[in-house]
């Protein structure tokens, strides 16, 4: 795609980069058949090919209206346009320098900058989080519909860690949400881990991964969680530490990136890019162990819903599915699997209307082939899911857990 980047554009931080994926694009519109926005609204400029055409028009000077940011606003940052391009267009990062762009210019309305600025504050801290969602537990009844929802419909407690005991140690990224909504899940990844002869080695300076201030324009903030998460670590990557886990593969998917949105730092750069090549989701590291040992005795007929940020930006479709295949679960087949739930991190939350399409589409596909319990590998999509009130939406770590001998 032929591109004139404006004076003031090539001065942004990130420009070269912009204008390498503007022109990487050959606008064939391959991306908008996989699109759930586009399947959904039917509007070009809520497909990628549309929103491309926004951001090349606003790093070439054109005029950045609200209209601009609602439809870059509504994109999921799914990325199954990038599973689908031909060309190889690094979508997602596009859309984080233009959003950042039209953020400084366009001026929110009061509402969605509340709506932010209240998730911001709140989602990262673990531990208020927490209070606040034993909070809400405690008030469910005297609560709107829309908050029961978010809340877990089934709380499973988390149940004790084995202590570090094995040679071979690994790092575990905690999460911010799934402590107080899925306590057991992280719990549960350390038993099943401990059972194959790896224990789980604390890193308790570590905090939010820094998506979800990334996600919402604030982008230094983010980067710097990701700095202290590398420092918070660091030790123990120092001290033979062979992978830092995560069970939110959401969360894994962003810590995958530090190499890349840290490439220019003088002092992280090196050591962000060795966190990257050490982050892998839970799956990555179960698939490779000797699974037999564990003596699972599975019996649940499941439906798994991949997460978009583990098949599309991890590229790991298929490994849950193949895990719980080998330790004998029944699976269900899911028609589209490839679309978004309408989660997105806090997506439900700012465009709650598309969510709840995108959800109860996703719901039907799941529960089509009459599952017992739907599994997936991301909180955001497990509450999401879940907090419709039709069939139980759980961790497929806790359901192999359970399985255990």
């Amino acid at each position: 795609m032929q591109t004139n980047l404006s004076e003031q554009a090539k001065r942004l931080p990130r420009a070269a980069e912009a204008e390498r994926i503007l022109r990487s694009c050959v606008h064939c519109g391959f991306c908008t058949a996989t699109c759930p926005t586009y399947q959904l609204m039917g509007d070009e400029l809520d497909g990628p090919r549309g929103r491309i055409y926004l951001i090349k028009q606003l790093l070439e000077g054109h005029e950045v209206t609200a209209k601009t940011q609602l439809h870059l606003d509504r994109c999921l940052t799914c990325r199954n346009c990038e599973t689908t391009c031909p060309s190889g267009v690094q979508y997602h990062n596009l859309l984080d320098i233009g959003r950042a762009v039209v953020e400084e210019k366009v001026h929110r309305p009061l509402g969605e900058r509340l709506v932010r600025e209240s998730l911001r504050a709140l989602v990262p801290r673990a531990g208020l989080f927490k209070a606040l969602t034993h909070a809400g537990q405690a008030c469910r009844p005297l609560l709107p519909e829309a908050l029961k929802a978010k809340l877990p419909r089934q709380p499973h407690p988390a149940r004790p860690r084995p202590e570090p005991r094995h040679p071979r140690r690994v790092l575990m990224l905690e999460g911010c949400v799934q402590p107080a909504l899925s306590p057991n899940t992280n719990a549960a990844a350390a038993r099943v881990l401990d059972r194959l002869g790896i224990s789980v080695a604390a890193a308790p300076r570590a905090g939010c991964c820094g998506a979800v201030d990334y996600h919402l324009n604030a982008q230094e903030r983010g980067l710097e969680r990701a700095r202290r998460n590398i420092d918070a670590w660091w030790p123990a990557i120092e001290a033979g530490a062979e992978a830092i886990v995560q069970t939110a593969s959401g969360c894994g998917a962003f810590v995958k990136e530090y190499g890349h949105l840290l490439r220019d730092d003088p002092v992280y750069a090196a050591r962000a890019e060795r966190v990257a090549a050490l982050a892998m989701d839970l799956v990555e590291v179960l698939g490779r162990e000797p699974l037999e040992r564990l003596g699972i005795r599975a019996g649940k007929r499941l439906a798994f819903h991949c997460p978009c940020t583990l098949q599309h930006a991890q590229k790991l479709g298929g490994a849950v599915e193949a895990v719980l295949a080998r330790l004998g679960f029944e699976l269900t087949a899911v028609p589209d699997s490839h679309l978004c739930c309408g989660s997105a991190g806090t997506y439900s939350l700012t465009q709650p209307e598309l969510s709840r399409r995108l959800r109860d589409n996703r719901l039907d596909a799941l529960e089509s082939g009459r599952a017992e319990v739907i599994a997936t590998a991301n909180i955001g999509c497990q509450t999401h899911l879940d907090g419709a009130g039709r069939t139980p939406v759980r961790h497929w770590i806790e359901l192999v857990e359970e399985a255990l001998d």
